[in-house]
């Protein structure tokens, strides 16, 4: 265990300490033990109360959102073995999530120099050639959003669908129609950037009806439990409750400043409301999308995410509420969007 670790432990079971107390119980001097310390506020992990010698130091309310989880030490456990919180968190959006700050300083300035480098590269492109590039990254975002959900297409075979309209042999047609409505969807949103802003129930239940058209998925907010494989989580299975959690969700990104949060939000809390029978992350790589791009940012194609992986940061925070895992993924895709289309 290293010191950030330690100290974190020590802070947790005793709810509220001094820097002289964590010093006297860990091998390292009082100096290092206080640039720890500081470290942890920055981070928001830690926050201080008092001032001067009177100082203590406790656990913020954002400790478990955003403290780093190890995927594979986790899943190292089956899952009856995994102690989760295993029904939706009432609390989670007007308590944790409406306060906490989702990305550290130094995210933020990566983010924004990752956004002025796009805004440079589209600067340079004729409206064709942007048109090119969002199309690119368009067919790779089906491909990928669809593969996620067990699509079988290859990008190829994605590319030649989208581009001509040609079916791959052997392919269950459902495939098909699904990364035809992920184009359309996508289409929809580029030709109507402010559709989603203000997000709202109405909207979201829109793009979802476009996902979900012809794959015998019904659409509209559902009415019946829905279980998660790979998890004991259950989401909220009371169709009023359902909505309650979704307009306070709408609420609550409307309200965010950072057009980063308010995709990050959607990307993660779609799918923990699990409004839909079907659909509900599909319809949260769009939303996600929709909000980037409506607020003039770099849309994300998640090309290079493995399905694995995503499936694992959203069941952790399924189970933990933690956000660790999956607002790397969602860094790394940025980085990759920027970096790769425009």
């Amino acid at each position: 265990m290293n010191l950030k670790e330690q100290i974190i432990e020590f802070i947790q079971e005793h709810r509220s300490c001094s820097s002289k107390e964590i010093h006297e119980n860990l091998e390292v001097s009082i100096a290092t033990v206080k640039r720890m310390l500081s470290r942890l506020i920055s981070e928001g992990l830690i926050l201080a109360q008092g001032k001067l010698k009177g100082t203590k130091y406790v656990l913020s309310p954002s400790y478990k959102l955003l403290y780093p989880v190890d995927a594979e030490e986790y899943f190292k456990k089956e899952i009856d073995e995994r102690k989760i919180r295993e029904n939706f968190n009432l609390m989670l959006m007007p308590g944790v999530l409406k306060e906490a700050v989702l990305f550290k300083d130094a995210e933020i300035q990566y983010l924004e120099l990752l956004h002025r480098e796009y805004q440079d590269n589209i600067s340079h492109l004729s409206k064709a050639e942007y048109a090119k590039e969002l199309e690119r990254l368009a067919i790779d975002l089906s491909w990928k959003s669809s593969q996620i959900e067990g699509n079988t297409y290859t990008l190829l075979e994605t590319e030649r669908l989208l581009k001509e309209r040609e079916t791959a042999a052997g392919k269950p047609k459902d495939d098909a129609t699904m990364l035809l409505n992920h184009k359309e969807a996508l289409n929809f949103i580029i030709e109507n950037p402010d559709y989603i802003v203000p997000l709202s129930i109405h909207g979201i239940e829109d793009i979802h009806s476009l996902l979900i058209k012809d794959l015998g998925v019904d659409r509209n907010i559902r009415h019946r439990r829905v279980g998660i494989s790979g998890t004991n989580y259950k989401p909220l299975d009371n169709e009023h409750q359902i909505r309650e959690a979704l307009d306070e969700m709408c609420n609550m990104i409307n309200s965010k400043e950072s057009a980063y949060e308010k995709a990050l939000l959607a990307l993660i809390l779609l799918s923990y409301i699990q409004p839909f029978g079907d659909g509900n992350k599909r319809t949260a790589r769009i939303i996600s999308n929709a909000l980037l791009m409506a607020y003039g940012y770099c849309p994300i194609s998640f090309r290079t995410v493995d399905s694995v992986e995503y499936k694992k940061a959203m069941l952790i925070f399924y189970e933990q509420n933690n956000i660790s895992a999956f607002k790397e993924i969602f860094k790394t895709q940025i980085e990759f969007a920027v970096k790769t289309y425009f």
